[in-house]
């Protein structure tokens, strides 16, 4: 195989796994804007809220709740992403986001960051609950 050949073998290699991931992350955004999805994650976090304090100690009790959270959800977006790509890898998926982190929208990441930093998900859990306790950021001074 000749450089020009395998240039050639290596862009389209490349331009497909991007194109892969691309679609992915589309399915991603659809699946967490989705009802459905949203639904789950309120339910979740209406089961446990109150656990959660905005204090610096970690609870025992957060632990199996992150871990509970982590096999709902994931489950559920690994089955929405098979049954919009049924070729779809996790492991795959996984190390090509390391790959593409800065190119993948805000929100996804930050929803994905979830599953893996768990004062992301604490942060999530203490904004709902401020949410549903009426405590959420004052706006009534305008930006000034």
């Amino acid at each position: 195989m000749d450089t020009l050949e395998e240039e050639s073998f290596v862009l389209s290699s490349s331009s497909a796994s991007d194109a892969e991931f691309n679609a992915v992350v589309g399915y991603l955004e659809d699946i967490i804007m989705d009802d459905a999805f949203q639904l789950l994650q309120r339910n979740f976090m209406a089961k446990y809220y109150q656990e959660f304090e905005d204090t610096e100690e970690k609870k025992l009790i957060y632990t199996p709740i992150f871990n509970e959270y982590i096999s709902l959800v994931e489950k559920y977006i690994e089955e929405q992403l098979l049954e919009r790509s049924p070729g779809f890898n996790m492991a795959a998926f996984t190390t090509a986001l390391q790959h593409h982190r800065d190119e993948v929208a805000g929100d996804i990441f930050g929803m994905l960051l979830t599953f893996t930093d768990f004062l992301a998900f604490k942060e999530m859990f203490l904004d709902y609950r401020a949410e549903k306790e009426g405590r959420g950021p004052d706006l009534s001074s305008g930006l000034w």
